[in-house]
């Protein structure tokens, strides 16, 4: 629902020309070169390899590479579950199938305007209970961090959290070079705006995303500094804005597939290259409907592990350092 929810908000873009265009083709050029830096990271750095952890045993004593990710065979069935049937990508459990079918859904309902405003309208409104129920969740999510920290430290080696506390920097100062290097040189050769001037206008902005790790908390001081610090046209922001809080969440993305290998790793299994491809794409269509409130990336985390038959359980592993890593 999240995922056909931020693809309908692009029912705004018949009203603003090639405007939501030229955002929706930067939206996915950011989050594609913080998918390459993640993916490159976890390599480079070869987080959570060399650990004998056991808590993920049971898991995979039955994991073998699905043949539907071997790549004589993936493109096939990937498109048989998602255009001829993709109810049955429901009931296998095809995660890519599933998101990109979303994502067909979520175009159909721009594309049929009012003809389709109540279905949009249920969208949004279970996507918001949804929201609700994580929250509610969430409350909770402390006392289940202490118990598995707890676990961990009585029933692991020491070095299972310290690998935990590298893949933490790994992804941190991965998403600081993406923020503070990738993204100024792209403003700075493709906007022609000094990044010195951009960060000036949009620090009081920064610093409350940084807060509170929430782009919706931060879109109304956004929006604010857009007009008033940088010169942007009510309208535009008005519009750009509130896409880029859906879309544009490159820091998920970026965790999202580092995470992947972090677990792949942990569990000793090494991911070809085509399960490296499905990881971006699930993490990239993933991150399009993600929220915008703190912890987003646990919503979206279980579909890109699940995309390649990693278990679901390795999220418990990332709990604990998910609120420090939380952009």
């Amino acid at each position: 629902s999240s995922i056909v929810v931020g693809v309908s908000n692009l029912q705004a873009g018949g009203q603003l020309g090639p405007v939501w265009k030229i955002t929706f083709l930067c939206c996915i050029t950011t989050t594609t070169l913080a998918l390459i830096l993640g993916i490159s990271c976890a390599h480079l750095f070869e987080v959570g390899r060399g650990v004998d952890i056991s808590i993920f045993q049971a898991s995979m004593q039955s994991y073998q590479t699905p043949d539907s990710l071997n790549p004589a065979t993936f493109f096939t069935n990937f498109i048989q579950n998602t255009l001829i049937n993709p109810f049955k990508a429901f009931s296998d459990g095809n995660v890519l199938a599933v998101v990109v079918f979303a994502l067909f859904v979520g175009v159909a309902l721009v594309h049929g305007g009012e003809r389709f405003k109540s279905i949009r309208v249920l969208s949004h409104q279970f996507f918001e209970m949804m929201m609700m129920l994580v929250g509610w969740v969430m409350k909770l999510a402390p006392l289940g961090i202490f118990a598995l920290l707890a676990k961990l430290m009585a029933t692991e080696d020491i070095s299972v959290l310290s690998r935990l506390a590298e893949f933490a920097a790994v992804v941190t100062g991965t998403t600081i070079f993406h923020g503070a290097v990738v993204l100024p040189l792209l403003l700075w050769i493709f906007g022609r705006m000094s990044p010195w001037t951009f960060f000036k206008g949009t620090r009081t902005a920064l610093i409350t995303a940084f807060a509170t790790s929430s782009s919706s908390a931060t879109m109304p001081l956004s929006m604010k500094c857009a007009q008033e610090k940088l010169g942007v046209r009510p309208q535009t922001a008005g519009f750009v804005i509130p896409l880029g809080t859906q879309l544009n969440m490159d820091g998920t993305a970026l965790y999202e597939a580092a995470a992947a290998l972090f677990v792949a790793n942990l569990v000793g299994l090494d991911l070809n290259l085509t399960q490296q491809i499905v990881v971006c794409l699930t993490a990239m269509i993933a991150s399009l409907g993600a929220p915008g409130i703190p912890s987003a990336g646990m919503v979206t985390m279980i579909m890109v592990l699940q995309s390649v038959g990693l278990p679901a359980e390795a999220i418990a592993i990332l709990l604990p350092i998910d609120r420090l890593l939380d952009t």
